[in-house]
């Protein structure tokens, strides 16, 4: 694991990296919620999955969060700050998939099309909150959406009919932060999530190399 900081024009943005085991053959880019940071258990999760596939990961703290200065945290701010970071995550030229969990989900299916990402990867999609199917339609990449049964913000019969190129895979009664309160254990349940995230993103990869 290694730290880096990178300016924007709303403050100081920190990534953690997470390095390849192996060769590299990808980079995950993923930003965290506006209730928590990259310690949320499923980020974390997958930190510590990925890079034995071969895959980086970088866990972005957005400015606001870094530098405690709410007032960088409209979606605007967000989204000017993952712009400013892609060059640093992008530098080694592999293929990045832009996610994250909740309003980070948002910032990269907003961006991910502009910034070039080859598939988005969507944590506990706030649709009931400040998302929207727009925004997700708006994607133009692969995507999976990975929700909790139970989730306030938006289960997954919530969703409407998605094309093709948007899969979603449920995570039984988890909230919005993955968490059962009962039932299946905390690590069952980020297994889950791993598990999904890590074929679905063997099939992206293989996809391109196909081509």
């Amino acid at each position: 694991m290694s730290e880096e900081l990178v300016p924007t024009p709303v403050g100081t943005a920190h990534i953690t990296w997470y390095r390849a085991h192996r060769a590299a053959r990808a980079v995950a880019v993923l930003g965290h919620g506006s209730a928590t940071g990259v310690e949320s258990s499923d980020l974390q999760a997958l930190a510590a999955a990925l890079p034995a596939r071969g895959i980086t990961v970088a866990l972005v703290t957005q400015p606001y969060r870094y530098e405690g200065n709410y007032r960088a945290a409209d979606e605007g701010s967000l989204d000017m700050a993952w712009t400013a970071i892609w060059p640093t995550v992008s530098a080694a030229g592999l293929p990045v998939i832009a996610g994250g969990r909740s309003a980070g989900s948002q910032v990269a299916c907003r961006t991910a099309a502009v910034l070039g990402a080859v598939a988005v990867l969507a944590l506990a999609y706030p649709l009931r909150g400040p998302g929207s199917t727009r925004e997700l339609l708006a994607t133009g990449r692969p995507t999976l959406i990975v929700q909790g049964g139970s989730d306030p913000f938006g289960r997954p019969q919530e969703f409407p009919r998605l094309p093709d190129s948007i899969e979603m895979v449920e995570i039984p009664a988890a909230n919005h932060t993955f968490g059962t309160g009962f039932g299946s254990s905390q690590e069952s349940t980020m297994a889950r999530i791993t598990d999904a995230v890590t074929e679905w993103l063997d099939r992206q990869l293989d996809q391109r190399v196909s081509l």
